[in-house]
Parts: structure tokens; C-alpha cells; sequence
């Protein structure tokens, strides 16, 4: 029987064309490598320009901020301008306030919105799809409509003045965090709840022991937003608290703002200070972030 060989030299063409094409293509991934993370760079520093300009005015006297032509550094740093901005208000007092309600808000919601979320995705009872979307519903109201009320509710049994007000209604859980945990543990095997039933476990221990350690994704991204809205609430500190101790930072700072003028290197300056637990809760958390939220749109 005859068998057909390919000649050495035809082998070596063949294997120098791979090469070639290995190269090229190694090429293109490279130039792309380089365009996207170009354009990256290009795009971080367009979001960092904000963070740059309000540390430069933090840096100015009060001439060089609106001088012309613009000056993006200032001639001499003025650090003292933090000194003066944390001893004109006590914003490491108003930053406590904020820590105390955002770690209370955050449990509260740790709390009730694993309960609720559970209560939708497991179990069945009349009504169960009237009340999601009931809840779902109310994603729909804008958020200053219900002060009203609260504000009336609280003043009859006399909590305006306190955190109550603030707090209470964290421990509600938040409609938006429900349905993202109520997502998620739909997307959780109910064989699981079963064969935990079979080794005799009930409802309380299959939701601490199985479903939670499921759900660390989103829980994650329940830390951040909450931590993220309640140290940027404004509105609802401004309207139920009336003792200039307890106010926030997000109220604290607006003290910098007069009648007729702003001081604004005082103003940057004390505002720069305020973001940076944010920036650092970023940094820390934008790993479990980016996969919690990755892990809610696969699974939900």
C-alpha cells in the first residue's frame, strides 16, 4: 500500500505560515490592548478631573479660585485651609453622626431584607404575587412624597429631634434591595431547603445555615448602596433633626453655603474630607461589588 508523505520543504512552509499567523495575531491583540486601555486612561482621567479641581481650590486662597485666565494648581498650597474648615464647624463630629446612622441603617437592612426576600422566594401564601408587586410598586413613588406623613407619624408619639425617624424606617428594608435578594434566592436550588428538611432543619436554620452564605454576593452589594445613600442623605436629616450636634456631614457642609456667597476652598476642602470613607469603601469593596452585581443579572 502506497502512503502519500508530505515533503520536508512543504512541512516547513506550512509551519512558517502558523508562525506568521500566530505573529499577526498576537500583533492585533496587542494594538487593541493597547487602544482600549489608552481609551481607559483617557476615560479615568475625565471621571478624576472632579476629585483634581476640588483638590486644587481646597489649595487656593480665595482670589486664585475664580482668577482669569483659569489656574489649575495653585501658586502656593494653603493647607492650613483644612485647619480652618474642621475648626470653623465640628465636621469629625457631624462625620460620626454619619458613620452611627450609616452602620445602623446597614444592619437594619441586613437584617429585614433577607427575612422579606425569603419569605417571597420560598414560601407560598394567598397574595404572595399582589404583595411583590405592591412592593415593586412603590420603586415608583418618588422618595420626598413620603416625609410627609413620616414627619406627621413621628411627631405624634414624639420622636422629631432623634435618629428614630432616620433609622426606624431602614429596618423596613428597602424595595430595590428585596427584589435583587428575592432574585437571587430564586436562582438558589430549592433541593437544597429539602434535603436540609430531610436532616431535620427548620426554616430559621435553613436560611442562616444555607440560603445566606449563598447570598454573600448580594449582600455585598447591599453594604455598599446602603452605605453609599444614607452618607449622602440630605433631606431626611434636614427635616427631622433640629439640634445642630446630631446633623450629618451631608448637612454639615452645607454651612459653607451663606446668603449671598460660598466659601469655597473651605467648602472643597471640608467635601473632599467627607468622600473619603466613600472612595475607601470603593476601593475595598469594588471586587465583591462588580461580582455581586455580575453575579444578580446571571443568576436573576
Amino acid at each position: 500500500m502506497k502512503i502519500n508523505t508530505i515533503p520536508a520543504k512543504r512541512l516547513l512552509e506550512i509551519e512558517r505560515l502558523h508562525l506568521e499567523r500566530l505573529s499577526l495575531q498576537k500583533k492585533r491583540k496587542y494594538v487593541r490592548n493597547v487602544f482600549v486601555y489608552f481609551f481607559m486612561i483617557v476615560l479615568s482621567a475625565i471621571f478624576m478631573l472632579p476629585i483634581f479641581w476640588m483638590l486644587s481650590t481646597s489649595l487656593k486662597l480665595s482670589a486664585e479660585i475664580f482668577a482669569f485666565p483659569m489656574e489649575w494648581l495653585p501658586d502656593k498650597a494653603q493647607w492650613e485651609n483644612y485647619t480652618t474648615a474642621f475648626s470653623k464647624y465640628p465636621l469629625w463630629q457631624f462625620m460620626g453622626n454619619s458613620a452611627y446612622l450609616v452602620v445602623v441603617s446597614t444592619i437594619g437592612q441586613l437584617i429585614s431584607v433577607p427575612l422579606i426576600a425569603y419569605g417571597f422566594a420560598r414560601f407560598e401564601f394567598p397574595g404572595k404575587n399582589i404583595l411583590f408587586l405592591v412592593m415593586l410598586s412603590t420603586l415608583m413613588i418618588p422618595s420626598h412624597i413620603k416625609y410627609i406623613p413620616l414627619y406627621w407619624a413621628f411627631d405624634k408619639i414624639g420622636l422629631i429631634g432623634t435618629y428614630w425617624p432616620i433609622i426606624l424606617p431602614e429596618f423596613f428594608g428597602h424595595p430595590f434591595f428585596i427584589f435583587l435578594m428575592t432574585q437571587y434566592m430564586r436562582s438558589i436550588p430549592k433541593e437544597l431547603d429539602e434535603a436540609a428538611r430531610l436532616d431535620g432543619a427548620n426554616s430559621w436554620q435553613i436560611l442562616l445555615r444555607i440560603i445566606l452564605p449563598l447570598c454573600k454576593p448580594v449582600l455585598a452589594v447591599i453594604v455598599v448602596f446602603s452605605f453609599l445613600w444614607n452618607w449622602n442623605e440630605f433631606m431626611a436629616p434636614l427635616i427631622f433633626l433640629d439640634d445642630f450636634g446630631e446633623y450629618p456631614i451631608s448637612v454639615g457642609l452645607a454651612f459653607f453655603q451663606s446668603r449671598y456667597s460660598v466659601e469655597w476652598n473651605l467648602f472643597m476642602a471640608a467635601t473632599l474630607v467627607s468622600i473619603v470613607p466613600i472612595l475607601v469603601l470603593y476601593f475595598f469593596a469594588q471586587r465583591h461589588l462588580i461580582g455581586g452585581l455580575s453575579a444578580i443579572g446571571v443568576k436573576g
